[in-house]
């Protein structure tokens, strides 16, 4: 969004760094893009300070300690509904900003939360995708009986004056008392109240115990075309995108090749297949973990996954897991100094569980809904955990310098996006724009979705190799940014997604 870009580009020229952009501008889009990110919920970020190591914080909060699977039973739930309160685990947005600035920032949150609290006081006009999302998903605002983001109970058009003054005063609040008036105090307990209103089990001592929850973590990575690629760990999927790049690095492309060549698309495909097998098996909070992301990167085990492509026809089915036979805003910024981070903060599904406490304007996030009501699996749902979660920051460094810092939004897309996105440009040679411009394609409940700019020529030639094509999207997948670090040159080569409405800017 150009709102939140140029309060970035503004906290730069202020004095500010790459990471104060960053959460200036993630502050931003909770106001400006409600549907996709907001303080009620979890975040991520890679941060490469110039010169020096790079580092990666867990901003993902946990559940409450009554929930369980038995609780569950008990309440007769067998499946969480979009706008259930057993979706909402403990935000860990600002715990994590807060955490990022007094480690890497040279600003607080009274300062990076000006100008979101302005857009929210003064109002913002409405942006074309942002309606499309908000017209799509206003029957669960109904649902959810948040209607102080509906206008006689109706979604906002596109051109129209926004303004969320409750949040606004909440973020004033936050600005005033740091994380802390979030976690605890009046906030916490409306927060509490409105999700036991709707049966949630949440205590006030759960939302105090968030204020804490972010933790800096070690990074993972793997090599892809010359590169290091780096990710954030478990919970996260980031170990997804970076064993689809593994097993790509083995099929290197001649020079000048077709990137919409339809061999590539297949092994893309069904390296994809592969890696979200093991996904779904085994990935959840790192404590219930069944592998190590060792043991899924090993060279051993990707040089075993590549083998089970066949370049001349998808697998009807796959090995067991583990075994070799038989929605989201992301930004990137780069400051003058050199300084690179990759950040990502979302409500994950539109509009998140679309609870909202009462007079606070804090819209709380879903992410509960990547825990499986499966007793015995890793990522079952349950106490004080984390759920997989989708988002997934990540940045390509070259000679230990920050070369690329990206990502790609989508819910379950973003590790098939990634992938996409970098290939496209390490690979076949596609500046950022060109690289986010691409057509995509993504394989997920048996069939591959594509968007409608895949040629009808490339959709036969996948079906030939036994990809069952789905009907046509009605929105396109995700939406990324880029921005690639030309240290030769001395320049900064940026790109945004026209599937979003989001631009890269500089000064």
């Amino acid at each position: 969004m150009p709102e939140a870009t140029l309060a970035a580009l503004d906290m730069l020229r202020a004095g500010g760094n790459a990471l104060d952009g960053a959460i200036t501008a993630a502050a931003v889009l909770g106001v400006v893009e409600p549907q996709s990110t907001g303080i009620g919920g979890d975040c991520f970020c890679l941060y490469k300070p110039h010169g020096k190591p790079l580092t990666a914080l867990n901003g993902s909060g946990r559940s409450p300690a009554g929930l369980s699977m038995d609780a569950l039973k008990e309440a007769e739930i067998s499946e969480l509904s979009p706008i259930s309160p057993h979706t909402v685990t403990i935000p860990g947005a600002l715990s994590a900003w807060e955490a990022l600035l007094a480690a890497h920032g040279r600003k607080g949150l009274d300062e990076v939360l000006q100008p979101a609290i302005r857009f929210a006081e003064e109002g913002y006009v409405v942006a074309p995708r942002v309606a499309l999302d908000w017209q799509i998903w206003q029957e669960k605002l109904r649902a959810a009986g948040t209607h102080d983001l509906l206008f006689d109970n109706a979604a906002p058009s596109t051109g129209q004056l926004m303004r969320l003054p409750a949040l606004a005063a909440t973020l004033r609040k936050i600005a005033s008392g740091g994380a802390k008036a979030f976690y605890e105090g009046e906030l916490a307990a409306a927060m509490v109240q409105a999700l036991r209103a709707r049966g949630g089990l949440h205590t006030e001592p759960d939302f105090a115990n968030g204020l804490r929850s972010a933790e800096f973590v070690p990074p993972i990575s793997t090599t892809f075309a010359g590169h290091n690629v780096w990710e954030c760990p478990p919970n996260g999927s980031g170990v997804v995108a970076l064993m689809i790049m593994a097993i790509l690095d083995g099929f290197t492309p001649e020079a000048g090749a077709d990137p919409l060549d339809p061999l590539r698309l297949h092994r893309h495909i069904e390296a994809a297949r592969l890696a979200y097998r093991d996904r779904d098996a085994f990935l959840a909070d790192p404590v219930a973990m069944p592998v190590s992301v060792a043991q899924l990167l090993s060279p051993n085990y990707i040089i075993g996954l590549r083998s089970l492509i066949d370049d001349e026809m998808a697998r009807s089915d796959l090995p067991p897991p583990g075994e070799l036979a038989g929605n989201t805003v992301y930004i990137s910024v780069v400051d003058e100094d050199g300084n690179a981070c990759s950040f990502i903060n979302s409500l994950f599904q539109e509009f998140g569980s679309g609870i909202m406490a009462p007079a606070t304007g804090v819209l709380l996030h879903s992410r509960g809904r990547g825990f499986r009501m499966q007793r015995g699996h890793p990522n079952c749902i349950g106490p004080n955990k984390r759920p997989m979660h989708t988002i997934i920051p990540s940045m390509a460094t070259k000679a230990e310098r920050a070369e690329l810092v990206f990502g790609v939004m989508g819910a379950h897309y973003q590790p098939m996006g990634q992938s996409w996105v970098l290939s496209n440009i390490l690979q076949y040679g596609c500046d950022p724009q060109e690289a986010i411009d691409l057509p995509r394609f993504f394989p997920y409940d048996g069939k591959v979705e594509v968007e409608d700019t895949i040629p009808a020529a490339l959709r036969a030639a996948l079906a030939a190799k036994g990809h069952i094509i789905a009907a046509d999207l009605p929105i396109p997948h995700g939406g990324a940014q880029a921005i690639r670090i030309d240290h030769e040159r001395g320049i900064l080569i940026g790109g945004s997604d026209p599937r979003k409405d989001g631009c890269a800017l500089g000064y």
